[in-house]
């Protein structure tokens, strides 16, 4: 069986179809600067999500089976005034729609909001930076090596722009989407420029409901007009389907967004009427870790919880700048909440079991409540100081796993924002994420909610006893120990105890099944 399946297309010289190919792509070319060749092969069953511990390249996926025209984009709701922005960046907010409010309240009632300075906080889930437009095109051959060649090459594109039915909303983009979906009220804190990109971007945005905050200084005339526009990924594909990247972020040694020298008032003031403050390790390449650590130290004033999700770029943080490294080491024990994978944990903590790694985590924390470790086709792990739940997989046919990792993270922010039980909390995380993979794309093809009220009914979990049985003998646990299953006893250890998904399903069923078919955010 094979665990992570592509599928194969035949790709021409000509604009292939969007993919929003996940940032860590980019990365990956920014710091190696390698071509990435992507096996193929026909579908197969993937014994569930989140997102694979250590994905490998994927060849590109037709996103836009039926292409996109550059037509206007639909409002889903009639705008609300934003409070606190700035004109330039004043975006419509969207109220919840009623058949999610009747959820969300049922939420609330089954299980108490979790502590916190929720008082006056209209937003549920606010991302810091890693706002960006991916470009996916199908290229005669991939850009030359050198440094300067490569420059004039990615110049050449963007002075050329393909039609918008090549574009999608990429970066934390993935992660607002799939969290207003679930019924949150989000927000997205970054640079968005003034070009068609950024446009477009805000367009997106606010078709689907995402309010935008933006960060942008006039105190810096000096900076070039490159340094303010939108940052845009341009993932190239030849036709031996060998990947190429390229950024302008690629030449410079400085964040892309080096004039952001200090937190802008705005950006503070949205942290102050935000419930969780989301940041991942990508914010590094856009904004100084002083900007992070201050917009950290910003939400922790407000009672604003913190997400942290290091990513593929934890290790390298890990052995970059002092200034880098400090502000690692800051992200990590003031965050409420740690996402990993099962291999980053490993990078960051020198433990192979994600068990010890995340319980190595807690101890260095001061603030840290939960470690979420994503453990890919096997499931999902949530440590704190008193217990460790785990989730097997749902079992799905695989189509695309990009934006796995950013659905899971918004059912995570959802049941750490209503309290719900941990084994909960991860079944609705992998639900979410399993929901993506049998779609095309990120962006605006992240999960609805329809998708995984299916999957929960099904209940179709991978139940086998192999994978948490090990981790708890290469650990010293003296915690209680929870793993989801589909039967009370089903020849588990005897140390760990057992949750019957049919239970969790019930209590996950009833707060969102009113939505299920009136529900506007379904496609």
């Amino acid at each position: 069986m094979q665990r992570y399946p592509w599928h194969h297309h035949e790709f021409t010289t000509q604009l292939a179809p969007v993919d929003p190919f996940v940032r860590s792509r980019l990365r990956v070319k920014r710091r190696d600067q390698a071509k990435l060749t992507a096996p193929s092969s026909s579908s197969s069953k993937l014994a569930g999500f989140p997102l694979p511990a250590s994905a490998s390249p994927m060849a590109l996926q037709t996103l836009n089976p039926h292409p996109r025209h550059a037509v206007p984009l639909p409002r889903r709701h009639a705008p609300q005034p934003v409070i606190h922005l700035p004109p330039r960046r004043r975006l419509a907010g969207v109220a919840r729609p009623r058949a999610v409010a009747v959820a969300v309240s049922e939420a609330g009632r089954r299980w108490p909001p979790a502590e916190g300075g929720e008082e006056g906080k209209e937003t549920d889930l606010a991302t810091l930076g890693n706002l960006c437009v991916d470009v996916v095109l199908s290229v005669p051959q991939l850009p030359p090596a050198p440094r300067e060649e490569r420059e004039a090459y990615m110049e050449r594109l963007a002075a050329s722009p393909p039609d918008q039915k090549f574009w999608e909303a990429g970066g934390n983009c993935n992660l607002a989407f799939a969290a207003a979906r679930l019924g949150l009220c989000c927000s997205t804190l970054g640079h968005v420029g003034e070009e068609i990109y950024g446009k477009f971007l805000l367009d997106v945005l606010e078709a689907e409901g995402i309010r935008v905050v933006g960060m942008l200084d006039n105190s810096n005339a000096s900076a070039c007009r490159h340094a303010y526009e939108t940052l845009l990924c341009w993932v190239l594909v030849d036709p031996f389907q060998r990947h190429g990247f390229c950024s302008r972020a690629d030449f410079s040694d400085e964040p892309a967004f080096s004039w952001i020298r200090k937190l802008p008032a705005e950006t503070k003031t949205a942290i102050h009427h935000s419930k969780i403050l989301f940041c991942n390790g990508y914010a590094f390449d856009e904004l100084f870790p002083d900007v992070i650590s201050s917009a950290i130290d910003c939400a922790i004033v407000a009672g604003t919880a913190v997400f942290f999700d290091p990513g593929p770029r934890g290790k390298s943080l890990l052995h970059g700048t002092l200034d880098e490294q400090r502000a690692l080491e800051h992200s990590l024990r003031l965050s409420d909440v740690l996402l990993l994978t099962s291999d980053e944990a490993e990078s960051l903590t020198n433990m192979r079991n994600p068990i010890q790694a995340g319980q190595e985590l807690l101890k260095r924390g001061i603030r840290t409540k939960w470690v979420v470790i994503k453990m890919g086709s096997k499931g999902s792990i949530m440590v704190t100081k008193s217990a460790v739940s785990c989730a097997p997989s749902f079992m799905i046919d695989v189509v695309d796993t990009v934006g796995c990792g950013d659905s899971f993270t918004a059912a995570i922010a959802f049941g750490f924002l209503h309290n719900l039980p941990a084994v909960s909390t991860l079944t609705l995380a992998n639900a979410v994420g399993a929901a993506t993979a049998t779609g095309c794309g990120a962006g605006r093809n992240v999960a609805h909610l329809d998708k995984v009220l299916q999957l929960l009914r099904e209940s179709n979990i991978n139940d086998d006893s192999t994978t948490w049985s090990e981790l708890l003998d290469g650990s010293s646990l003296c915690c209680e120990v929870s793993v989801l299953s589909k039967s009370a006893v089903n020849g588990f250890s005897d140390r760990l105890g057992h949750v019957p998904i049919c239970s969790v399903v019930s209590n996950l069923l009833s707060m969102f099944e009113a939505v299920s078919e009136r529900s506007t955010v379904q496609a």
